[in-house]
């Protein structure tokens, strides 16, 4: 009896989670992603629909915070900082508030992202940036709330909102002419010495010319000050590949002394194991 109690209470809660009705959200979720220059800009939320009701002064009172959306937190992200209104705006995730008013919008950026809504007390230290700006008045009625990016320029662009027949927007600039500029100059100065180890790594983990790869380490090794403990290991993999295993001794002591100044501990332990072994051939 008691078997057979266990597999109905099986078949019904199988039966149950089957059975899990899916109905449309009424505010359902949108995500834009937009490249603005050389600046990644993506923006989540949700979209209420007016459905016959009056919106501003009304379904969202003047003077208000609001949440600018439904459901959980309206959130944008700049892959880099950005100018709005004069000031700088540093690259990561925002709230994406506002405050309606019948002569003037307030746009905030406010650093919690976990609120779901409005958070249950309002930080004015969590305001990353507020911006003011002048709503206008559309000629057409928008059902559905509507958050845009456009206007796009290689150094700026338009965060957009439209609602019933308000428009509010606010103008951000991003660094396209420093990032072009940097990459341009990085570029044409040609290989940093990250990339020579990079490609040393590359043709010695893929079993390629390891006599290139020497040459493209002791290029990184001599282009960096420091001299990293990981480019003498790999300088001393390398090398034991070629059959220099003296040589290779002395560079994983090389590393091995700059791996117990850093206290890396898995470094050590690698550049022992290694002397010791090559130390017996």
């Amino acid at each position: 009896m008691k078997k057979i109690l266990i597999v109905f209470a099986i078949i019904i809660a199988n039966f149950t989670i089957e059975a899990q009705v899916k109905t449309p959200q009424s505010s359902p979720k949108a995500t834009i992603m937009q490249a603005v220059g050389l600046t990644d800009v993506e923006i989540v939320y949700s979209r209420p629909s007016a459905r016959g009701r009056a919106v501003f002064g009304n379904l969202i009172p003047f003077e208000k915070v609001w949440r600018s959306g439904a459901n959980e937190n309206t959130t944008i992200s700049f892959s880099d900082d950005v100018v709005i209104s004069g000031k700088t705006l540093k690259k990561g995730k925002y709230s994406l508030y506002t405050v309606p008013k019948i002569e003037s919008w307030d746009i905030i950026f406010y650093k919690t992202t976990d609120n779901w809504g409005n958070p249950e007390e309002w930080k004015e230290e969590n305001v990353a940036l507020r911006a003011t700006v002048k709503p206008e008045t559309l000629n057409k009625s928008v059902e559905t709330f509507t958050i845009g990016i456009s206007g796009l320029d290689n150094n700026f662009a338009f965060l957009e909102m439209y609602w019933e027949n308000s428009y509010a927007a606010v103008k951000f600039e991003v660094p396209t002419q420093q990032k072009a500029i940097a990459n341009i100059e990085k570029v044409l100065a040609g290989p940093a010495a990250g990339d020579y180890f990079s490609a040393a790594q590359f043709l010695f983990q893929s079993n390629g010319d390891n006599a290139k790869a020497l040459v493209y380490v002791n290029k990184a090794l001599d282009m960096s000050k420091d001299k990293p403990f990981w480019f003498n290991r790999l300088k001393s993999l390398i090398q034991a590949k070629l059959g220099d295993k003296k040589g290779a001794i002395e560079t994983a002591k090389a590393s091995l002394a700059a791996a117990e100044s850093a206290k890396n501990q898995d470094y050590v332990k690698m550049n022992k194991d290694s002397i010791a072994e090559w130390n017996k051939n």
